[in-house]
C-alpha cells in the first residue's frame, strides 16, 4: 500500500480524498493555487505544495508542476478527484515515466472513452446500444444543418472532449443550429482545447441515468447499480439519487451488463461511469443508450455509496495499489434510498446568474463528512469552502454537496428538506431554497421526472417554493414571539423596564401581502383567532431558529406535526425570514399602529427595461448589434462568457440601439450597462 499519495485537484474532492487516505493511515499532500492559499484543502493535508497563480491553465492544468510537487514530497501516487487533469492520457503517461502511479484508470482506456465520436463507436462494437448521430466530427454549420436535418429534429449539439454540462446545446430547427453551432465550437475549445463538435438525435422525454463501475488489474469488472441525474438545468446536474425511481430490476441487469462489457473492451479498471439516456416515453425502459463513459470519479459519488456501504476513493487506492476486489457481483446490494443536492453559487432569483463573492457567514447543518458513508443522522455534507472564504471566477462554482439517506425515497427527500433549512450562506447568491423546492415539488415526489423537469416546472424562472396555510403560520407566530422577544430587549438597553407599557403582546404581521394578526396571551399564540403550539428557543440576536410545530393539546411524548429551520435576518420593520424553500419579507407592527402603514409613500424602482445589463461577472464575448440598429423583442443583443460558459443576452422589447456602452472584450462587473435602446 502506498504510503503518501498527492491530490492534484482542489476544494471539496480534495477534502474528500485526504480524509480516505487518512482513514487509511495514508500520508497527503495538497497542491494549490495562489487562491487556494488559505483553502481547508490546504490545511487538512499533511504537506502542500504551491503550484502557481489563480487561472487552472497556470496551475491545476499543468502536469509539470504536479509531477514536480510528487518528487518534492516523495509522493509515490496521485488521485486527480474530477476536472483538471483527471481524464487526460497524457498525464497518466507522463506519472508512468517518473513512476508515479495514477489513481484512476490507464491511459489507454481514458484516451478511449475521453472522445466521444470514438467513444460512441467502440460502444457500439462492444455491444452497447447507441444513439443515433453523426459518425464523426462536424467541421461547418452547414455540413450541421444538413447532418441535423437527416438526423430529424430536435438535435443535440456536443463538443467532443465536453463535460460538466458545458460544450452543448440543444437544436429544435434550422435556427437554433445557425445560432449555436459555433458557440458550442468554441465552448470545446475554451474549456478542453478541442472544437471538434458532433451531432446526436435528442431523446424525448429523456431520463439521465448512470451506472457506476469498479474494476481491478486482475480483470474483474462489477456495477454498482445505477444513478438518477434527470433533475438538470442547461445540462448541468442539479440534484442526484439512488437508485432510480424508474429503473426495474430487469432495467438494472441489462445496463450494468453493457457497461461491464464496455469496460472489459477498454481494459478499463478503477471507479468510473457509464452514462446512459433513456427515453421515459417508453414504458418497458427497453430504450436506453449509450451517451458517455467518464473515465474518473463522479461528483455524485457519495449516493452510490450510501446504499452500497462501499466507499469509491478507497477502492480507487486499493485498485492503484493493485488489489484485487474483496467482493464479487452478488455482494453488491441496495440499502435504502440516497440524494445528493448541489450548492452552488448562483442565484435562481436572477435567473441562477453565476455568483461571486465571500462567504460572509457559512454553515452547514452538520459537520463536513467525517468518514461515515451515511453521516450523521443521515446527513452528510462533502464541502471545501469555510466562513471567510471567497467563491472566485477561476474555478467551479459549487460550494458543497449536502447528501442524505433514508430507508425510502420520501424519508432521503424529507431530510433534504430539513436539512437545506439549516444552511446558512450569507454573502453570495446561492441556490439552496431553489433545492428545496425541488425536494418538495410533487412531480419531483412522483419519481416523472425527465432532463426538461427544471424547465418545464420553472418556465418563468424561480420565485420561491409555494409557501402552506400552515407555513405561513408558523411564521406569522414566530414573527410575533420574537419580536416581543426584541421589544423587551430594547427597553432592557435603554433602561426602561420600570415604564408603565409591558412589551407589547398583540402584532399586525403583513407576509407579503397578507395581515396576521398575532395575539400572544394567558392561552397561548393565536394566529387569526387559531390556536398554534410552537416550540423553540430564541435569543435577541439569532439568526436561525429551529421550529417545531404541534398539534393543540399534544403532549410531552407527541411527536411535532412538523418542522422548521427558519433563517432570520433584521429588517427596519420586521424581518427576512427564509425556510422550505422560499423567502419571506415580514413586517411586524404593534397592531395599534399598523393601521397608519397603509398611508405610508412606497418607493418605486427605477425601469431598466431600455438598458442591457451583464447580469453577472464576465467577458464581452461578443456584441451581435451596432449603434443605430433597430432590434426586435428576443433578438441576441451580447454574448457574455462566466464560468466558461456562454450566456446570450436578448433584448426584453423592440427598439432602436442609441449607445454601446462596451466593448468586446471587456471585461464586466454585475449590471454593468452593456447597451441603451429608444
Amino acid at each position: 500500500m502506498f504510503k503518501k499519495i498527492l491530490i492534484a485537484n482542489r476544494g471539496e474532492i480534495a477534502c474528500r480524498v485526504i480524509k480516505t487516505a487518512r482513514r487509511m493511515g495514508i500520508a497527503t499532500v495538497a497542491v494549490y493555487s495562489d487562491a487556494d492559499a488559505r483553502a481547508p484543502f490546504v490545511q487538512m493535508a499533511d504537506e502542500a505544495v504551491h503550484i502557481g497563480p489563480a487561472p487552472a491553465s497556470e496551475s491545476y492544468l499543468l502536469p509539470e508542476k504536479i509531477i514536480a510537487a510528487c518528487k518534492q514530497t516523495g509522493a509515490e501516487a496521485v488521485h486527480p478527484g474530477y476536472g483538471f487533469l483527471s481524464e487526460r492520457a497524457s498525464f497518466v503517461e507522463a506519472l508512468a515515466k517518473e513512476g508515479i502511479e495514477f489513481i484512476g484508470p490507464p491511459a489507454g482506456a481514458i484516451a478511449a472513452m475521453g472522445d466521444k465520436i470514438e467513444s460512441k463507436k467502440l460502444a457500439k462494437a462492444a455491444g452497447v446500444n447507441t444513439v443515433p448521430g453523426s459518425e464523426d466530427a462536424i467541421d461547418t454549420t452547414e455540413e450541421a444543418l444538413t447532418v441535423s436535418n437527416d438526423i430529424g429534429y430536435p438535435v443535440m449539439m456536443k463538443a467532443s472532449a465536453g463535460g460538466g454540462g458545458k460544450g452543448m446545446r440543444l437544436a429544435w430547427n434550422d435556427q437554433d443550429v445557425k445560432d449555436g453551432f459555433e458557440a458550442t465550437k468554441r465552448e470545446g475549445l475554451n474549456s478542453f482545447g478541442d472544437d471538434r463538435v458532433f451531432i446526436e438525435k435528442f431523446i424525448l422525454d429523456p431520463r439521465h441515468i448512470e451506472i457506476q463501475v469498479l474494476g481491478d488489474k486482475h480483470g474483474n469488472v462489477l456495477y454498482l447499480n445505477e444513478r438518477e441525474c434527470s433533475i438538470q438545468r442547461r445540462h448541468q446536474k442539479v440534484v442526484e439519487e439512488a437508485p432510480s425511481p424508474f429503473v426495474t430490476p430487469e432495467m438494472r441487469r441489462k445496463m450494468g451488463e453493457q457497461a461491464v462489457a464496455l469496460s472489459q473492451a477498454v481494459g478499463y479498471h478503477s471507479a468510473g461511469t457509464v452514462e446512459l439516456i433513456v427515453s421515459g416515453a417508453d414504458p418497458t425502459g427497453e430504450s436506453f443508450f449509450f451517451l458517455e463513459m467518464n473515465t474518473r470519479l463522479q461528483v455524485e459519488h457519495p449516493v452510490t455509496e450510501a446504499i452500497t456501504g462501499i466507499d469509491l476513493v478507497e477502492q480507487m487506492i486499493r485498485v492503484a495499489a493493485g488489489e484485487k476486489l474483496e467482493m464479487t457481483q452478488d455482494d453488491i446490494g441496495i440499502d435504502g434510498w440516497s440524494m445528493e443536492t448541489r450548492i452552488y453559487a448562483e442565484d435562481p432569483y436572477r435567473g441562477f446568474l453565476p455568483s461571486t463573492g465571500r462567504l460572509v457567514r457559512y454553515s452547514t447543518p452538520v459537520e463536513s463528512w467525517d468518514g461515515d458513508l451515511r453521516g450523521i443522522g443521515g446527513v452528510r455534507v462533502d464541502s471545501g469552502v469555510q466562513e471567510g472564504g471567497e467563491v472566485s471566477i477561476f474555478y467551479d462554482p459549487m460550494i458543497a454537496k449536502l447528501v442524505t439517506w433514508g430507508e425510502t425515497r420520501d424519508e432521503a427527500a424529507d431530510l433534504q428538506v430539513q436539512a437545506l433549512d439549516r444552511v446558512v450562506l450569507e454573502g453570495l447568491g446561492h441556490n439552496v431554497d431553489f433545492l428545496s423546492a425541488l425536494m418538495q415539488h410533487p412531480r419531483f415526489r412522483s419519481g416523472d421526472i425527465t432532463t426538461g423537469f427544471i424547465a418545464e416546472e420553472y418556465p418563468e424562472g424561480f420565485e420561491g417554493a409555494p409557501a402552506s396555510e400552515r407555513t405561513m403560520s408558523v411564521l406569522a407566530a414566530v414573527a410575533g414571539i420574537i419580536a416581543t422577544a426584541d421589544a423587551d430587549r430594547a427597553r432592557r438597553v435603554t433602561d426602561q423596564l420600570d415604564g408603565p407599557l409591558p412589551p407589547p403582546g398583540d402584532w399586525t404581521v403583513r407576509i407579503g401581502d397578507i395581515d396576521h394578526e398575532v395575539v400572544l396571551g394567558e392561552d397561548g399564540i393565536m394566529v387569526d383567532g387559531e390556536q398554534v403550539t410552537l416550540e423553540f428557543n430564541y435569543t435577541p440576536g439569532d439568526r436561525m431558529v429551529d421550529v417545531a410545530l404541534f398539534a393543540n393539546g399534544a403532549g410531552e411524548d407527541d411527536a411535532p406535526l412538523g418542522t422548521y429551520g427558519i433563517r432570520l435576518n433584521r429588517r427596519l420593520l420586521g424581518y427576512h425570514m427564509t425556510t422550505r424553500g422560499a423567502q419571506h419579507d415580514v413586517r411586524v407592527l404593534e397592531a395599534r399602529l399598523a393601521t397608519h402603514a397603509g398611508h405610508m409613500i412606497e418607493k418605486v424602482p427605477p425601469d431598466t427595461s431600455k438598458l442591457l445589463l451583464c447580469p453577472m461577472p464576465g467577458l464581452l464575448v461578443k456584441l451581435h448589434v451596432e449603434a443605430g440598429a433597430a432590434v426586435e423583442a428576443g433578438q441576441p443583443l451580447a454574448t457574455v462568457e462566466a464560468m466558461k460558459m456562454e450566456n446570450i443576452l436578448r433584448a426584453e422589447k423592440a427598439g432602436t440601439v442609441a449607445v454601446i456602452n462596451a466593448a468586446e472584450g471587456e471585461t464586466l462587473v454585475v449590471d454593468a450597462v452593456i447597451l441603451e435602446l429608444e
